[in-house]
């Protein structure tokens, strides 16, 4: 865990950038000795945007899991796939 004063960031702020690209970990800034902000490079904020996003969508499935919603076979979804496979190349070509 990377953890610097408020003041470092003003100072070394190049530092710190290459720090959290390095790394793909967050630096905590501490102002008067208790925290304060974190700061990260955007490709490490992005991948996690995206996986609490994907997180958020597992539990809603499971959620309706448990409430007893239909879910779908392997064959079921292989089907679907195919099918919007299908319908995405035929829009690709040119009639």
């Amino acid at each position: 865990m990377n953890i610097r004063p408020s003041a470092a960031i003003r100072q070394n702020y190049n530092e710190i950038a290459d720090m959290c690209r390095k790394t793909a970990e967050p630096v905590f800034l501490t102002k008067n000795g208790e925290g304060d902000l974190v700061v990260m490079d955007i490709e490490t904020y992005n991948r996690r945007e995206k996986m609490l996003k994907l997180r958020e969508e597992l539990l809603a499935v499971e959620e309706d899991r448990v409430r007893g919603s239909k879910g779908y076979s392997v064959d079921e979804v292989t089907t679907m796939m195919r099918s919007a496979i299908k319908e995405a190349a035929g829009h690709g070509t040119a009639e």
